[in-house]
């Protein structure tokens, strides 16, 4: 039996319940991992909610770091006693889970089992954000809404060192500096100004290259506005709600545009893919391009009070649960 955070029907923070579970043997290609560190993720909330499907009861959460304590068969990769951390399957939140071989990472000893939990799909989303859908190089002018998220503070960095121009939106004052220690090199704040118009103002009317936006609903067209022609617009999470069905046309009338909604999960779907994806993001952290700051830590059992902290996007960085 382990300790897990099960969601029995969707709902809000209070949906998420503690209990005791039954954890089997591995199965053929499995790992067992006694977990360290948990990250939390917006598509948490989304699965919690039923934005995103789930067969009922489940234990959410797609990324975590820890050690090995048993393998299935088949597994020749991993033995007992390894450092790893992986982005894969529901089941995260729990003291330990099974997972495919196949999800899993050795985690380099120079990282944390908390950096670990956080750099998979956060850092591997801002590594097929700014290296496969849009391959950002040095020049290009960047708006990245959001800036002070978990996501939004990798994206400022690297984009950053790859030379590029950025621009974060951001709710606060204080989300402002956070974003702008990143490197982004203009904040708009999004409550206050319209981002449109700062755009314009910092480009002196070129527009950007390319917007990732994380956020949906509140952004949307608004984005669009924010592109030169045959920019690309990258939508990659809906913080704020889903961008409802729009007419294509609209792609057209603003400039030739390209719109995307791309998925880390198609992206890492083929191992050697994933790989090459965790090879380019470690290296980016050892060349100082990205700083894996520790995030903020919170023991398992409060995983509501973290739920209803980030669904109010009053959050910045990265959050681990500790079981």
């Amino acid at each position: 039996m382990v300790r897990a955070i099960r969601v029995h029907q969707p709902g809000g923070p209070e949906a998420l319940v503690l209990e005791d579970v039954d954890l089997p043997a591995p199965a053929l290609g499995e790992v067992q991992i006694r977990q360290r560190a948990i990250g939390v993720n917006y598509i948490d909330i989304y699965r919690r909610t039923g934005a995103y499907p789930a067969e009922y009861p489940f234990i959410p959460g797609h990324e975590g770091a820890g050690d090995v304590i048993a393998a299935g068969e088949n597994v020749k990769s991993f033995k007992v006693g390894d450092r790893v951390a992986y982005v894969g399957a529901l089941g995260g939140y729990s003291e330990a889970r099974n997972i495919a071989a196949d999800s899993v990472i050795h985690l380099p000893k120079s990282f944390s089992y908390e950096q670990g939990a956080v750099m998979m799909l956060k850092g591997l989303t801002a590594q097929y954000l700014l290296r496969r859908t849009f391959k950002v190089k040095k020049g290009h002018r960047v708006l990245v809404h959001a800036g002070a998220g978990g996501v939004g503070q990798i994206l400022c960095q690297w984009a950053n060192a790859l030379g590029a121009k950025v621009i974060a939106t951001v709710g606060s004052a204080e989300k402002a500096k956070i974003a702008e220690d990143a490197g982004a090199k203009h904040t708009i704040l999004y409550r206050e100004e319209n981002f449109v118009e700062r755009v314009r103002d910092f480009t002196k009317g070129k527009l950007c290259d390319v917007v990732y936006d994380g956020v949906g609903r509140a952004t949307f067209p608004a984005s669009l506005d924010c592109l030169k022609p045959f920019g690309m617009f990258a939508s990659f999470g809906s913080a704020s709600g889903p961008i409802a069905a729009f007419d294509i046309g609209l792609l057209a009338l603003k400039g030739s545009l390209y719109a995307t909604r791309p998925s880390l999960f198609t992206h890492i779907a083929r191992r050697r893919d994933y790989e090459e994806m965790v090879d380019d993001l470690v290296h980016a952290v050892k060349q100082g391009y990205v700083d894996l700051a520790e995030p903020a830590q919170f023991p398992l059992a409060d995983v509501a009070k973290v739920h209803a902290a980030l669904e109010s996007r009053a959050t910045s960085g990265s959050m681990v649960l500790i079981p």
